[in-house]
């Protein structure tokens, strides 16, 4: 049985968001995303997969197609294929994702 703590391995950076990797297969991956007030994933859109994003700590602003909206810890995010999608950091403090992708592009 594989555990990861999350507080472990959590990593921030004044720079840019930090993408953690948890779980990488051919199939599927599973990564803790790291925002710092003001750090965003800027739009983008995946054809052939579908994201899941699980706010763990803090406030992010979400845009998915167009529509945007804050969500707070313990709320789920879903990006079905093809929409466009994007997040970010609008402070005041930190943030945590836990984001997840089938099938993995690439």
């Amino acid at each position: 049985m594989n555990v990861v703590e999350l507080s472990a391995i959590a990593r921030f950076s004044p720079e840019k968001m930090q993408k953690v990797s948890i779980l990488d297969t051919p199939r599927m991956f599973f990564d803790l995303y790291c925002l710092e007030p003001g750090q965003a994933q800027k739009p983008h859109r995946h054809d052939g997969s579908d994201k899941v994003y699980v706010v763990v700590e803090g406030r992010v602003r979400f845009t998915v197609d167009g529509e945007e909206r804050d969500v707070e810890a313990g709320h789920a995010v879903v990006c079905p294929a093809g929409s466009d999608h994007g997040v970010t950091n609008p402070g005041p403090g930190r943030a945590r994702l836990l984001v997840a992708m089938a099938p993995r592009p690439g």
